[in-house]
């Protein structure tokens, strides 16, 4: 009995959050998110400021509530892979399955453009994809035993990155990152012969 408390609070707390940053992913949508004040977040939310600050570090965090899960997904698909699976082929599934059904959400193009038109929110996106950058090629440096500064393990990490940003708006997304990956995992003299 002692056992179930933990997780209801852990429900809660989980609800509490969404619920927060649904109310300022809605707000920002409708107004901009220069026009948005952590108040009327609060307020949209039924929660106080205060608890606004205690699930998010700042405005910009608000916009990507989903920072923290993406980047230990991203680790638990390279760590976690199945034997004999490369670390391109699993890459290439993590983002097939994560990435494709967010980028077909109806809201993904007003986010997007929201998170384009905000200087704030772009250099928030920078950062944090910097630091997913260096997570996800230390995680292949350490599963490859490479040395941690390893440039191709840097380089697979930011070009697989970059892989949803590259496929945005094609008519088949799920085409483009196959071959996208393809090319990470083959090379381009294999995937394109000898036409340099």
């Amino acid at each position: 009995m002692t056992t179930s408390a933990p997780g209801r609070r852990e429900r809660k707390k989980a609800a509490t959050r969404q619920a927060i940053a649904d109310a300022a992913l809605d707000l920002f949508l409708e107004h901009g998110y220069d026009e948005v004040s952590i108040r009327a977040i609060a307020d949209a939310a039924d929660v106080s400021t205060t608890t606004v600050f205690k699930h998010f570090s700042g405005k910009e965090a608000l916009v990507f509530d989903q920072d923290s899960d993406r980047e230990a997904a991203l680790v638990a698909a390279v760590r976690d892979r199945p034997a004999g699976q490369g670390i391109p082929d699993a890459l290439r599934a993590h983002v097939l399955s994560s990435w494709l059904p967010l980028s077909a959400d109806p809201r993904y193009a007003e986010f997007t453009a929201l998170t384009e038109a905000t200087p704030a929110l772009r250099a928030y996106a920078d950062r944090m994809w910097t630091r997913h950058t260096d997570t996800l090629a230390a995680t292949i440096a350490a599963e490859t035993g490479a040395a941690h500064d390893d440039p191709a393990c840097l380089a697979l990490a930011r070009f697989a990155l970059e892989i949803p940003s590259l496929t945005r708006g094609r008519p088949d997304p799920a085409a483009a990152i196959t071959a996208m990956f393809d090319l990470l995992t083959h090379g381009w003299d294999a995937a394109h012969g000898d036409s340099r």
